[in-house]
């Protein structure tokens, strides 16, 4: 578990170095290509273009959630949405066009299941609960799980 989280701490300082490079890098490249003022205005326009995205789309989420949650229905779909929604919305808020471009695609209704799938990946990664012998398991001995005939569940019966 230590070895896992000193690679996560490398993978986010590389992170930290290497998007803002990148960004910095492709808005020189287009800079150069188009001008000074036209990638400002591109940015510009990048950002309004992203804040209404944000704005529709959150707004649709949330409709979804009400819903789902109004029907009685587990809202996982759309709980996800929400988050790839504030995350996409997180990086529309970085000046540059590589972090704009994944959050658009985060927002984006007819990309955002490609991202959804990749979030439920790394959520079900995450969530391994170890047993009682270490393994993968039902629950752990404080905290047990479903047996093989189904979750037990104490209780008294009262007739009334």
């Amino acid at each position: 578990m230590a070895r896992r989280r000193s690679g996560l701490g490398w993978l986010l300082v590389a992170l930290f170095i290497v998007v803002p490079l990148v960004e910095i890098y492709v808005i020189i490249q287009v800079g150069q290509a188009i001008g000074p003022w036209w990638t400002l205005l591109l940015l510009v326009l990048d950002s309004i273009l992203g804040s209404w995205l944000i704005r529709h789309e959150g707004a649709r989420a949330w409709r979804a959630l009400r819903e789902s949650i109004d029907s009685g229905r587990m809202p996982a779909k759309e709980l996800a949405d929400g988050a790839l929604i504030l995350i996409g919305g997180t990086l529309m808020l970085a000046p540059g066009f590589v972090t704009d471009g994944f959050g658009i695609l985060m927002i984006l209704p007819f990309t955002r299941p490609l991202f959804r799938r990749l979030l439920t990946g790394v959520v079900a990664n995450r969530l391994v609960v170890l047993g009682p012998t270490g393994g993968t398991g039902p629950g752990t001995a404080q905290r047990p799980g479903p047996g093989p005939d189904g979750p037990v569940i104490r209780g008294e019966v009262v007739d009334e």
